[in-house]
């Protein structure tokens, strides 16, 4: 089965690069889900890695996951369990009060993993507050992801430190953040992409459609990775979009392709073969990746009240850590001593989570004060000695400390 590239033109190999197809058709491996309402099925997704574990062949994007090691496939499923802990232990924590509110990335793991793990060092992130996978995998400790989370600090990171931006919380801004760094790296000549990643809730949002636009006619070197998840807090995706969401680029004169979300060698493979375009100077691509959120939007979300279980249970079986220790067991990439090892590292680094968490210093209660005026004002003078008067009463009801 093939599905038509949304492109006019066939991609341009950058020198170096692993040989593929040329023609504007993808020969893909599929699945389709079941015909809907109006009797048309799914379009077809790259797949490298079925739910049950097994290695599908696929001639165009086989190349760039054909010399992945036995110790490279250990390492993914590493990453994605030890997201999911750290993710599962942010959770937690909120439910304690000690996080003001949590963006769960459960069911997301291997599009982040997988597309994360394909960057240079050299390539720029631009994330909304979702990605902890990708911050995992560009080297930012999970720990600094919490304190926005609970309110002592505004990010808490260097975004230059890891070419990892901070979280953004406004939706969709991010792709033209990502859209005009793109176009400077080009200007500056660097063969360096850029990638930025949105949810299917923030495609339809206007800055995405104009960071399309940009990106286009400027042939910008950056990725545009949505991760689909089927659900824009408790909007379904066929409320916001008559067609797959990847062909949305058809209109904007790039390419976009479809991969299985829940699996980490093809989110690997085919976030390569983007960033390659974009390095070659092939401009931008939209990567879908067709997944699911399996727990709430948020910790303030109750899935419950939109969405039945026979769904979420469906997408469970899809699971992208089962299917990948599934091939891994098959294969004998891995034995028991790993897993058991692992599941030590996971233990521990939730421990690390907890203790980092609730020894985060209070912030300074001032520092709203600050950079309001560069010169200062007689208004916010006035506001601090209110607000400080304020604090006082506390300290005096606390006999003094």
């Amino acid at each position: 089965m093939t599905v038509e590239s949304t492109a006019a033109r066939t991609p341009r190999r950058s020198a170096g690069s692993k040989a593929g197809t040329t023609g504007t058709k993808r020969t893909t491996s599929t699945t389709k889900k079941a015909a809907g309402a109006g009797g048309s099925a799914e379009p077809a997704l790259v797949q490298l890695l079925t739910p049950e574990g097994k290695r599908v062949k696929n001639a165009e994007f086989d190349p760039y996951v054909a010399g992945i090691t036995a110790e490279e496939l250990r390492g993914l499923y590493r990453d994605m369990v030890l997201t999911r802990r750290f993710d599962a232990e942010a959770t937690s924590l909120q439910r304690q009060g000690e996080l003001g509110l949590w963006a769960s990335l459960l069911g997301q793991e291997a599009a982040q993993i997988g597309s994360g793990r394909a960057l240079r060092d050299d390539d720029y992130v631009f994330p909304t507050y979702r990605e902890h996978g990708v911050a995992w995998c560009r080297g930012v400790d999970p720990t600094n992801l919490l304190g926005m989370f609970r309110g002592v600090n505004n990010g808490g990171w260097d975004p230059n430190g890891n070419n990892f931006h901070l979280y953004t919380i406004v939706i969709g801004s991010q792709t033209l953040h990502a859209t005009g760094y793109a176009m400077g790296v080009a200007k500056d000549g660097a063969d360096s992409a850029v990638i930025a990643y949105f949810g299917d809730g923030a495609s339809s949002q206007g800055d995405v459609a104009e960071a399309f636009t940009f990106s286009a006619v400027y042939n910008a070197p950056v990725v545009f990775f949505c991760q689909n998840n089927q659900w824009a807090i408790s909007e379904p995706t066929e409320k916001q979009s008559r067609v797959p969401l990847y062909q949305r680029a058809q209109g904007f004169g790039f390419p976009g392709v479809r991969v299985d979300g829940n699996d980490v060698l093809a989110n690997l493979a085919v976030t390569k073969w983007a960033l390659e375009r974009a390095r070659a100077g092939e401009g931008p691509t939209l990567v879908e990746a067709f997944t699911y959120r399996m727990g709430a939007h948020t910790t303030s979300d109750d899935p419950t009240r939109y969405r039945g279980d026979e769904e979420r249970l469906a997408w469970e079986a899809k699971d992208p850590i089962l299917r990948l220790r599934r091939y891994l067991e098959a294969s004998n990439h891995a034995d028991e001593a790993f897993f058991a090892e692992l599941e030590t590292e996971t233990e521990a680094l939730g421990k690390r989570v907890r203790e980092a968490v609730r020894a985060m210093p209070d912030p300074d209660h001032f520092a709203i004060f600050e950079n309001a005026y560069a010169d200062g004002h007689a208004l916010v003078d006035e506001e601090r000695a209110q607000f400080a008067a304020y604090q006082a009463t506390f300290a005096d009801a606390d006999g003094g400390k």
